[in-house]
């Protein structure tokens, strides 16, 4: 217990918002929804999902030897709110976690901090860190720690910390006493499941991956469904309406490392300076940024789609030139982007 209380002290000096313990075997419940989420295609081209499932369910599969899972809440809260952008058709909305540094590198070097403080306490102590890089479930681990629980977004929230929050997992050998875990307090509210433009909340706690602009604009390859294009907006990179809403963020732990806060020019860039970045200049602005993982392609992709979006004649003018470009859903959706504002 002593061990507990100190790593919990240094784990909130190194800069973590919260920290809970639990068993690796905590979350058997997971691998069950996870089952029934990949089997109804809900998880769309991530197929990833699907593999390695027995690890994900059971993460004494994983690793074994640990006996213990740390987990770990950084605050990103956003200073403004973020749907403000929403309503400048002019302007691209970048998804809060993805305005700042890249979280994984954030993150995870803070968790290798907390790391060595309790190998150095615990001789002879093995640990493993995660921060989305392996098959781990974060979030129900998360609330099986008592940090708090997935709400009917399906994402974590907490009465603390609200749910602006990364995840990041120490797996370790260390015996330690786990916390209670948490359960629902979303209650009647369902501000997250009516907001959402796509309506890709089949019921309470459920998501259906396919229809959700955050996957539509990460990890969809090629060209979106049509009649999702309309109802994309002007969100380029994720999409923030589910967390925006959730009542439990007036609670919600500020932001503390600075790595994370906005940088100014992706607050809400401009369509028309985005849409002519090549792939050298599209790495270059987005350099330690999430937003380069998706490559120059989908992230035009997504542009020209807000471009189509916006109504505004003088952004058709913008897109047309794509119409040639050498990537064929870039191609298709400055297309579709012209004949949205200039319908023939």
């Amino acid at each position: 217990m002593v061990l507990k209380v100190g790593l919990r002290r240094f784990a909130l000096e190194a800069g973590f918002a919260e920290m809970g313990v639990c068993r690796p075997d905590a979350i058997p419940q997971a691998a069950a929804r996870l089952t029934e989420f990949v089997a109804a295609g809900r998880h769309g081209q991530m197929g990833w999902m699907g593999e390695r499932m027995g690890w994900r369910g059971d993460p004494t599969a994983l690793w074994p030897e640990a006996r213990s899972v740390v987990m770990l809440a950084e605050s990103y809260t956003p200073e403004h709110d973020p749907l403000e952008v929403l309503s400048h058709p002019d302007r691209a909305a970048i998804s809060v976690y993805a305005q700042g540094r890249d979280y994984h590198d954030v993150v995870k070097a803070r968790l290798k901090v907390v790391g060595r403080w309790l190998i150095e306490q615990a001789p002879g102590a093995q640990i493993k860190v995660f921060v989305d890089t392996a098959p781990v479930m974060e979030k129900p681990l998360a609330q099986a720690a008592g940090l708090g629980w997935q709400g009917k977004h399906t994402n974590l929230l907490g009465r603390d910390l609200g749910n602006w929050v990364f995840l990041g997992a120490i797996f370790t050998t260390v015996e330690l006493e786990p916390d209670a875990p948490e359960v629902s307090h979303c209650g009647s509210c369902t501000a997250c499941l009516d907001i959402c433009p796509t309506a890709a909340f089949p019921a309470p706690y459920q998501l259906d991956a396919r229809r959700c602009i955050s996957y539509l604009t990460i990890e969809h390859k090629g060209s979106v469904p049509e009649d999702l294009r309309g109802l994309m907006g002007n969100r380029i990179y994720g999409c923030d309406d589910c967390l925006a809403v959730c009542p439990w963020n007036k609670f919600a732990v500020s932001a503390r490392d600075v790595r994370l806060a906005a940088r100014d020019d992706l607050k809400a860039p401009a369509l028309a300076d985005l849409a002519g970045l090549d792939d050298t200049a599209f790495r270059a602005r987005f350099s330690g940024s999430p937003v380069k993982r998706i490559g120059r392609d989908r992230f035009v992709r997504n542009v020209l789609y807000a471009i189509g979006n916006s109504g505004l004649p003088a952004l058709a003018d913008v897109a047309r030139p794509l119409m040639a470009d050498p990537d064929p859903a870039v191609a298709d959706a400055a297309g579709w982007a012209v004949a949205q504002i200039q319908p023939s």
